[in-house]
């Protein structure tokens, strides 16, 4: 259940007791954390849940921590609904976003930390043409994969690398924000779902009239999301959003099944004149010490071949269009494997496990790829 939209700036006699836990949090470079009555407190790092030196919860305890950094009218929603959603800040690098709820009648919260380090793109070991992209002033960039591959850490970095290089208006609609971007050259308005605005449809509704130059979509969950970015690239915006996709020929085709099938040849030429890029992207366990996990991507750009075979209906061909596009910057997953086995930055037996086709690779390997000819 969401949260309504609730004032989360709350000013404090005294510190909190529970700031203790969000900056213990900090120090541990954790991701959440978790209070759950019966259990120790916990803490996700690199993805994994890790108990803490904390006492087991109670109720009273739990209701302590969290109505203090409450008002009357947040404890009084909760009580009533059984969920809030509201934000906390720590000093001015990170916040958390807290979702507070009952389960089994009792009290927990699930914290998701906030950061303003937003890593640059040299420290994420992604291809040069990724800053490149970013550079563009309008278009539409879609970074996909699975959950927990980094997509988000992609986007804010190509956020941040335009808040640093261009004096512009950013807007982001997120459901949570992941990243806490502070303004630069550019100014950045970042509004959460639940918390700034109630759903996406009311934030989608008014993003014009913030009068936005950037515009960021945390997730194309649904057609009018996705006609709302569309419209917004048309019209001379850079749109950046996500999807749960693997490649470049899934995204469009996913893209294309959210809309009904009578609408669905114009979403399909409103997407090809629209399209800037697909990023698809996945992590891999890395074998160097400053780089535990690295990313593998699919890079396709919307190059005049790209966008006559998106109108065509022949994203079959997608695959060995950007095989053939090396020179516009474009790369398949297993010329990413490749570079990344040959640069010593993943194990082979690693590029092998997430290969989409293991023969290709070692033939890539090799130095053979397959034909790229007959696409036209």
């Amino acid at each position: 259940m969401k949260g309504q939209p609730i004032d989360s700036h709350v000013h404090f006699e005294k510190t909190p007791e529970i700031e203790k836990w969000f900056r213990a949090a900090i120090k541990a470079d954790a991701s959440d954390l978790h209070l759950k009555v019966g259990m120790v407190p916990k803490m996700r790092v690199h993805s994994k849940l890790k108990n803490t030196t904390g006492e087991i919860m109670t109720q009273e305890r739990a209701e302590e921590l969290l109505f203090e950094i409450m008002t009357p009218q947040q404890k009084q929603f909760l009580l009533e609904t059984g969920s809030l959603d509201f934000a906390y800040q720590v000093g001015n690098t990170d916040r958390f976003r807290i979702c507070a709820f009952r389960q089994r009648g009792m009290l927990s919260m699930a914290a998701r930390r906030i950061s303003s380090q937003i890593p640059p793109f040299e420290s994420l070991h992604l291809p040069p043409v990724v800053e490149k992209i970013a550079e563009n002033h309008d278009g539409l960039v879609l970074v996909v994969g699975p959950t927990g591959c980094g997509k988000s850490t992609t986007i804010a970095s190509m956020i941040d690398h335009i808040n640093s290089t261009r004096a512009c208006h950013i807007v982001t609609v997120e459901d949570p924000i992941e990243f806490l971007h502070v303004d630069k050259r550019a100014i950045v308005s970042q509004r959460e779902i639940g918390i700034d605005v109630a759903d996406y449809e009311d934030a989608l509704r008014s993003l014009m009239r913030l009068d936005p130059d950037v515009v960021l979509i945390g997730e194309m969950r649904d057609n009018e999301t996705l006609t709302a970015a569309m419209r917004a690239a048309e019209t001379g915006h850079l749109v950046f959003g996500t999807l749960h996709a693997n490649n470049a020929a899934q995204t469009i085709q996913r893209i294309l099944d959210l809309f009904p099938q009578e609408e669905r040849d114009l979403a399909r030429q409103t997407f090809a004149l629209t399209l800037r890029a697909i990023i698809a992207q996945e992590l891999l366990p890395g074998i160097r010490p400053d780089a535990r996990r690295v990313p593998a991507v699919e890079i396709l750009i919307r190059t005049p071949i790209v966008r006559k075979l998106i109108s065509e209906q022949r994203e079959n061909d997608i695959p060995t269009a950007i095989r053939a596009g090396t020179g516009e910057g474009m790369e398949d997953f297993t010329e990413s494997l490749r570079r990344l086995v040959v640069d010593e930055w993943i194990d082979l037996r690693v590029a092998k496990e997430y290969a989409p086709n293991v023969e290709e690779l070692e033939m890539a390997l090799k130095g053979i790829r397959s034909s790229t000819t007959g696409i036209l």
